[in-house]
């Protein structure tokens, strides 16, 4: 599961991001502690294997947004 996602930041001509990088990082990072509530509420049908790692992978993309957003903030490459 080790595939590499280029993210691409979508910009303006002036290079203003269009999108808010904390509300996609707080998002993706939510929708795996929701799955995780839901795994440890006894949801049927979710194996908890799977679900720890697709969180772990949701995490770690918020993380290289973050990164990203950062790094185009204070003009340098991420």
């Amino acid at each position: 599961m080790n595939r590499e996602v280029t993210l691409p930041l979508i910009v303006d001509d002036r290079g203003t991001l269009q999108v808010a990088a904390a509300d996609v990082s707080k998002l993706l990072r939510s929708l795996g502690g929701r799955w995780l509530h839901l795994v440890e509420a006894g949801a049927d049908g979710l194996d908890e294997d799977t679900v720890a790692a697709l969180t772990i992978e949701l995490a770690k993309l918020a993380d290289r947004i973050d990164v990203a957003c950062i790094a185009h903030s204070s003009g340098s490459a991420p």
